[in-house]
């Protein structure tokens, strides 16, 4: 199952940065002009989780696979992108694409670098962004809800729940309020709403990106980011993209003294894979044995097949029974045969939810 992050933001503010460093690549072109991103880079990332070295150590595996997100570099917005200014048509479209949007917010000063709107303003630009994708939504729904609306009259149930739903979106655009404040009715509602793939519908993960001495506790720029996310139920994190391009080019073993010094206890580029992950509303099982131990990625509420349909379609379609330890009993207990002695092991069935850090072995016709 793969899942995408979309970095945006207006011209120049750390995207193509950020995402060279969140890559460890030079994919991106990094440059200080406009539209420097056409196309949109894709890389994926390792999202860390200490848990999987204590697994691979305990059952003395030899290699760790890491279970990852997908981050994609879309091309800078400015103002008219909803009526194809710009790179308008092409920046709505990738967003489309993607599962949920990485917003990097400019939040320093630097005289040398240009701010397509002359000033540095974070809260503005977060509401050009914003308002662009309302009208793009908004011009989406004034055509589709009276159209729905008219199935709806004839007797088409799924228009009628549809138009309900996405009624209700309508409603917040013309507040100018996004449509993930949209509240579904009920499963069939929230299946239809998803189905409308509105893009501002999508989680929102604020990245302020901050000057190197501001990289530890934010600064007067961030801290009203972090009070717009809280208003809108969003999240938010702070990274110096200039620190971690630096630390992207260091050797692991010299990373860490280095963000000592910088009073960084971590990479911000680690708060925001993990934002990422939590943002999604992902979780982690695992599946550990002497070849390799390895995680994987599956939707909070996933069950056991559907977590087996992770590894290999066909596991999903032929389950019997997953045996599973929970992630604390296997290392307590120093493993599998330990646990299993020990009562821990247990054979669940197709209606059994993973929990984060099941440790899972699947038997499948």
């Amino acid at each position: 199952m793969g899942f995408k992050c979309g970095i945006v933001g207006l011209p120049n503010v750390g995207k193509s940065t950020l995402f060279n460093a969140l890559t460890e690549t030079a994919a991106a072109q990094a440059a200080n002009y406009p539209f420097c991103t056409i196309e949109p880079n894709i890389g994926n990332v390792a999202v860390p989780d200490p848990r999987l070295d204590a697994l691979a150590e305990i059952a003395k595996s030899q290699k760790k696979i890491e279970t990852q997100l997908a981050f994609v570099d879309i091309a800078g917005l400015v103002r008219g992108a909803s009526k194809g200014e710009g790179l308008g048509n092409q920046f709505l479209g990738n967003i489309r694409e993607v599962d949920a949007i990485v917003h990097v917010l400019r939040c320093f000063e630097d005289g040398d670098i240009q701010h397509v709107d002359n000033k540095v303003d974070p809260i503005s630009d977060a509401d050009t962004v914003d308002t662009e994708l309302m009208l793009a939504d908004l011009e989406s729904l004034e055509k589709r809800v009276p159209n729905l609306a008219k199935k709806a009259a004839q007797g088409d149930k799924e228009a009628k729940a549809a138009a309900a739903v996405l009624g209700k979106a309508l409603e917040l655009l013309r507040d100018g309020k996004p449509a993930r404040l949209v509240e579904p009715g009920d499963p069939e509602e929230a299946r239809l709403f998803a189905q409308a793939q509105l893009l501002t519908a999508k989680p929102v993960l604020y990245v302020c990106n901050v000057d190197e001495g501001s990289a530890a506790n934010g600064n007067d720029l961030s801290a009203r980011v972090f009070e717009k996310a809280k208003a809108e139920g969003a999240q938010a994190v702070v990274v110096s993209a200039a620190i971690e391009a630096e630390i992207a080019t260091m050797a692991p073993e010299d990373r860490a003294e280095f963000l000592s010094d910088l009073g960084l206890s971590e990479t911000g580029l680690a708060r925001v894979i993990r934002a990422g992950y939590e943002l999604l509303h992902l979780m982690t099982f695992f599946t550990v044995g002497p070849k390799e131990a390895r995680a994987w990625t599956v939707r909070v509420g996933a069950t056991a097949p559907n977590a087996a349909g992770e590894i290999h379609s066909d596991f999903e379609k032929g389950f019997i029974r997953a045996e599973t330890i929970a992630y604390d009993d296997f290392v307590a207990l120093g493993g599998e045969s330990k646990a299993r002695d020990a009562g821990k092991l247990r054979a669940e069935g197709k209606a059994y939810v993973v929990q984060d850090g099941d440790v899972m072995h699947f038997l499948h016709s």
